[in-house]
């Protein structure tokens, strides 16, 4: 299904002037056919010609209705999907005052869907609940009248989904889409209800994406798919991962005639069944890494004391007494808590 861009059609208020037009002067011969052609004999019989011109603007009148449906207003980044008896008539796009076939029936089957996007979340300020009800089936109400179709940007954002990552640890992830309609008529007739069909595309190609990926960096994972480990994770290459969800959607979503500008990741987070044992691990893994990190700079401060202590000459130390030194320096620079200090006023033997 190909979209049909009807040209020519703004002709609305022309239209709009000339049926008003005509219904005044419909109005004023029929006054005029009642006021003067009773007959002189008779004030109940017309004569036959202002019989004839009250008969015309009667059924003039009945009939000048008929176009009004035809008028159709659009506002910018709007459209309109027309058909006629059931087969596709065209497309009015862009903003005015439009005429089209009164026959014509606007279709948009994701009207009345509520999605947690922008343009479909109605926000009512406090009120009684029954009085925010009865607002929100108005809305909806309004919805299904109106037939327009947005064309303009808007942003999907999905609930949380619980996934697998590629290590198998459950996760928690939220993405935001900003998508537009680009080709009416496949948004339309393609799929039943684009709404719909774009979040259920959004949630599958998270799914898709998110369990190539380990939460954090992991050894001997490929994300990229060329057989070499590297260091891709979900934490760590949120962009790469967000334009691979992205460019995931938009091969799922162009049949139905929708552009996915941007997604980007809301929310990343370990599911709370598993999110303390996670906690707990990287409190070990950074306790670790500093410990190494401490004792690496002890033992070069203890070698640079060694050589310092040889080149001075001042104190001569057999293998023993080093590594006695080495030891108490090492719990001095390694301990947790301060080290008490204890001065041996003997001898060093």
């Amino acid at each position: 299904m190909e979209e049909k861009l009807l040209k020519g059609k703004k002709i609305g208020l022309a239209v709009l002037i000339a049926d008003i037009v005509a219904y005044i002067a419909a109005i004023a011969l029929l006054i005029y056919g009642f006021a003067n052609g009773f007959s002189e004999n008779s004030d109940e019989i017309l004569s036959v010609p202002h019989a004839v011109l009250a008969i015309v603007c009667m059924i003039l009148l009945f009939l000048l209705w008929i176009p009004l449906p035809g008028l159709k207003v659009l506002r910018p980044q709007e459209a309109y999907v027309l058909t006629l008896f059931g087969k596709y008539y065209g497309t009015l796009k862009g903003e005015g005052f439009y005429w089209v076939n009164p026959f014509c029936t606007a279709i948009n089957p994701a009207a009345a869907t509520k999605l947690n996007q922008s343009g479909d979340v109605n926000s009512l300020a406090g009120g009684a609940q029954t009085a925010a009800k009865n607002e929100t089936a108005k809305l909806e109400l309004l919805a299904v009248r109106d037939k327009r179709i947005s064309m303009k940007i808007m942003t999907l954002s999905n609930s949380r989904q619980k996934i697998n990552d590629c290590l198998g640890n459950p996760i928690e992830i939220g993405i935001a889409v900003m998508w537009r309609v680009v080709d009416t008529a496949k948004a339309v007739f393609t799929v039943d209800n684009y709404k719909e069909y774009l979040s259920l595309q959004c949630d599958s190609a998270v799914r898709d994406i998110v369990r190539i990926y380990p939460y954090d960096v992991a050894e001997g994972v490929d994300t990229t798919g060329d057989g070499q480990p590297d260091e891709g994770s979900l934490r760590g290459s949120s962009e790469l991962v967000a334009e691979r969800i992205r460019e995931k959607i938009q091969s799922k979503v162009s049949s139905a005639g929708l552009e996915i500008i941007e997604a980007r990741i809301t929310y990343l987070a370990y599911s709370p069944e598993i999110a303390a044992a996670m906690l707990q691990r990287q409190q070990a893994s950074a306790i670790i890494d500093a410990r190494k990190m401490i004792v690496d700079g002890a033992v070069g401060m203890v070698e640079m004391a060694l050589e310092r202590l040889n080149q001075g000459g001042m104190v001569t130390l057999d293998e023993e007494r080093k590594a006695a030194m080495v030891s108490n320096l090492l719990v001095v620079l390694c301990g947790n808590k301060d080290a008490q200090p204890i001065v041996n006023s003997g001898s060093l033997y």
